[in-house]
């Protein structure tokens, strides 16, 4: 007994670093829930830093719609903290805190014909990852051909921003991340090819709660929760339209008449053609031209005639 209260005693400061170490912690958050510190109401978290020796640039903050700021909200969800809920419907993503409570992001979701919704995990996350555009999008895009084998580097223009998680579903890898970017512009519109973006300060504080292995829930497109895997079908690249082959004609040929078909016969009322009124007479000449003299005869003559003219006496 005696021992047993030796070893009370000896892990007893233990006991009390650790209770100590709790209380510090908010109850909000569960078991599997990070205890990151929670964005405080009102506070600008949209503020310049550097990472990795990279400059994020600070964002005004004025032209973020609040609903699109990162922020503690009450949110009634059965899931368990940590869970990941993206709605594509108010392009919002929640990261599941416990006792109804979540931390809200603003986000930018796919394009028409780029939707998916389904159950995925969290299976691998990268700082400044290089990206890689998919064979789909270099199709669509030539002029990304050029970054078809090596990537483009992590940088501050790279469209996968400061940090990209990686999704897979039933163990397969689809292409979709949650990823940083830098056009927050973008935030609250359906402007990607089904990734999810991520105001590049909002992935950060993501990335930091996030282990591995998390739940990721995106809901339909009408805001509901999904009904098994949804992966939209590769969208075809635009074909251009080829210019039409110019006939030739060769010198000297007569290009061939274009036959027309003739009119088409039609049944029912008569067709009535109006009368055409006859062509007026052309109107009489204002002067008249003089008459043209007759012609002389010559005069009768029983004999020949001398020099045109009859002889004296005949």
């Amino acid at each position: 007994m005696l021992q047993t209260s030796r070893r009370f005693l000896r892990l007893s400061p233990a006991l009390l670093a650790a209770a100590l170490l709790a209380a510090c912690v908010d109850p909000a958050a569960g078991p599997t829930a990070s205890t990151q510190p929670l964005p405080k109401s009102g506070e600008n978290v949209y503020v310049a830093t550097m990472d990795a020796g990279i400059a994020i640039p600070a964002l005004p903050v004025e032209k973020i719609p609040e609903a699109y700021r990162r922020q503690v909200v009450a949110y009634e969800t059965d899931q368990a903290p940590g869970t990941i809920i993206i709605n594509p419907k108010t392009k919002l993503l929640y990261y599941v805190l416990g006792k109804n409570k979540a931390i809200r992001y603003g986000i930018a979701v796919g394009k028409s014909g780029f939707e998916w919704s389904g159950e995925a995990i969290v299976a691998e996350k990268k700082p400044w990852p290089r990206w890689i555009p998919p064979k789909e999008m270099i199709a669509r895009k030539p002029e990304l051909a050029k970054f078809d084998e090596v990537g483009q580097p992590g940088g501050p223009t790279n469209p996968l921003g400061a940090r990209a998680i990686y999704l897979t579903s039933g163990g397969r890898d689809y292409g979709y991340r949650i990823h940083g970017t830098p056009e927050w512009q973008s935030i609250g519109r359906n402007a990607s090819s089904g990734c999810i973006r991520m105001i590049n300060q909002d992935v950060l504080d993501l990335y930091s709660r996030v282990k591995g292995g998390e739940k990721v829930i995106v809901l339909t497109a009408s805001g509901e929760m999904p009904k098994g895997l949804h992966i939209p079908a590769p969208v075809a690249p635009k074909v251009a339209a080829k210019p039409k082959a110019e006939v030739v004609v060769p010198a000297g040929a007569v290009p061939a008449l274009k036959v027309l078909p003739p009119p088409a016969i039609t049944t029912g009322a008569p067709v009535v053609t109006p009368a055409v009124a006859p062509a007026s007479p052309a109107p009489a000449a204002t002067t008249t031209a003089p008459a043209a003299e007759p012609a002389a005869t010559a005069p009768a003559c029983k004999v020949a005639l001398v020099n045109g003219v009859c002889p004296p006496g005949n």
